[in-house]
């Protein structure tokens, strides 16, 4: 028996579209290297998505992106909706989470496609208290892409934290 330990790198996940142009994923230690907040949500009927939130600091962004359900607790990211936000984006989202507005509607357009992002707080006691949609409507072809999913106090208290904290790392505070 060997008793030398083989070392090894960690692995290190394929580089995704918010990662162009910043530096060497192994530049930084693991727990860094992908800063990503996701709240999935399949459900039974396939109807269900995922929404992930990642900080760019190289960009001074938070690129959120979001997946329709594909299959039993599979995601499309193949036809994945991408949007990058900046400070006002950011405070536009908190301002719901913290319980100021009642809703957040962010658009963004572009000469390839418009993409708009939208967090409600339901008064519903029998649902989730925050739906969050994300949708992407493509200039050539009009063809629409959206991903609404329910959020619930737990996963919008470490969003808003994670949003917090993005806000001070962006400002470099």
């Amino acid at each position: 028996m060997n008793d030398t330990a083989q070392q090894t790198s960690p692995a290190v996940s394929p580089a995704t579209p918010r990662d162009a142009g910043s530096a060497p994923r192994d530049a930084a230690p693991a727990f860094e290297r992908n800063p990503d907040y996701a709240i999935y949500k399949p459900n039974s009927r396939g109807s269900g998505g995922v929404v992930r939130f990642g900080l760019n600091r190289y960009k001074a962004a938070v690129f959120v992106d979001a997946a329709a359900q594909s299959g039993e607790k599979q995601f499309d990211w193949d036809q994945k909706i991408i949007m990058k936000w900046g400070l006002s984006d950011l405070g536009a989202v908190l301002a719901v989470l913290q319980g100021r507005t009642i809703e957040a509607k962010l658009f963004h357009q572009s000469e390839k496609a418009n993409s708009a992002f939208e967090l409600i707080l339901r008064d519903d006691p029998d649902r989730a208290p925050f739906l969050m949609s994300v949708s992407r409507q493509d200039a050539a072809d009009k063809s629409l892409r959206k991903v609404s999913i329910p959020v619930t106090h737990a996963e919008a208290a470490v969003l808003e934290t994670a949003l917090r904290t993005a806000i001070t790392r962006i400002l470099g505070w």
